[in-house]
């Protein structure tokens, strides 16, 4: 069946800062936009269901699976770090932090970043480790501008993506675990958003402010090539994650929309659409923020979050291949 619903929204976002994010990101899409991209994209929805897991957790930004069933979820409104059981019970493990975005698991540790704001010009952010174990958090990286994407190398090394809008050209951090050592601006490509690993684990890829999502070599940082452009004629790509077989899933955070990438020629599609605060009013952005594949029984689905407070597990039809990077499939 085709997935589009129109869902509710608990916290009121700040109209000032919204409208000024929003002024600022259209400003960039009509300075920098693809002409490639359609006003209406091309359905591919039939045969996903949705289920909602959990609702009314104001504006989540971000999630990572916990490998048992539930997932961790970042509250940028409300600076808080969620944890949502196998059994959808929520339980919140930090409170008081500055706008959480991108979170990652490395065993016990969970990394995540702080100050995720594109309109700030001060460099506040930070990457900061929550030990599960002990429940000790640490602050390991400090004076980041804008930092909103975290991605887990193969190496075991993180990329911190940063919408550096008006702040200045910092580009995407790279931090080592098992070291500390932080390069700065590892990556020089700028505005970056969501980032995912490519199936050969050889590159990632990242979208920007301009609708388009690129592909940047791990050897090569500071090139890229243009994969895609999101269908639609104003689009954010947020979050993305690609699969062992060559689609790449990406939230569009201002058209309330989940597409369907094939990497191999750049066509998209829609899997949902509808992600939005309710009508008359709208601030966008405020629909999808970041996608995840994680285990649904003996298969696999693709949860969703979304600045309305919900966490969504979208189930694909037969013909599609969700087996995530690094898995065989069944």
């Amino acid at each position: 069946m085709a997935i589009g619903e129109t869902v509710g929204f608990r916290n009121t976002r700040s109209r000032v800062g919204a409208a000024t994010a929003t002024a600022v990101l259209a400003a960039c899409l009509a300075a920098g936009g693809p002409t490639v991209a359609h006003a209406v994209p091309t359905s591919c929805a039939d045969g996903w269901g949705a289920t909602t897991l959990a609702a009314g957790l104001g504006w989540i930004e971000n999630l990572e699976s916990d490998g048992k069933g539930g997932f961790f979820l970042t509250g940028a409104d409300n600076g808080e770090i969620y944890h949502v059981n196998s059994e959808r019970q929520v339980t919140t493990l930090l409170r008081g932090l500055d706008k959480p975005a991108g979170i990652r698991l490395i065993g016990d540790l969970l990394y995540f970043v702080t100050g995720d704001d594109p309109t700030r010009t001060v460099a506040d952010g930070t990457l900061q480790r929550l030990d599960l174990r002990t429940g000790e958090v640490t602050v390991l990286v400090e004076g980041l501008f804008g930092p909103n994407g975290l991605l887990l190398l193969p190496d075991g090394d993180l990329l911190i993506s940063r919408l550096d809008i008006l702040g200045p050209p910092t580009g995407i951090t790279r931090y080592r675990p098992a070291t500390g050592a932080v390069t700065p601006s590892w990556s020089k490509v700028q505005r970056s958003n969501g980032l995912a690993l490519s199936p050969d684990g050889m590159a990632f890829y990242t979208g920007d402010v301009t609708s388009t999502i690129i592909r940047i070599p791990l050897d090569a940082p500071d090139t890229s090539t243009v994969v895609s452009t999101v269908p639609n004629l104003i689009a954010l790509p947020d979050d993305m994650q690609a699969t062992a077989d060559g689609s790449l899933f990406v939230a569009d955070h201002l058209a309330g929309a989940v597409y369907r990438v094939d990497l191999a020629t750049g066509e998209s599609c829609s899997i949902v659409t509808g992600l939005t605060k309710p009508n008359p009013i709208r601030i966008p952005p405020d629909g999808p923020t970041s996608v995840r594949i994680a285990a649904d029984g003996d298969g696999w689905a693709l949860y969703v979050t979304a600045f309305d407070g919900t966490l969504r597990k979208l189930v694909p039809p037969a013909n599609v291949d969700l087996t995530p990077i690094g898995v065989e499939a069944g």
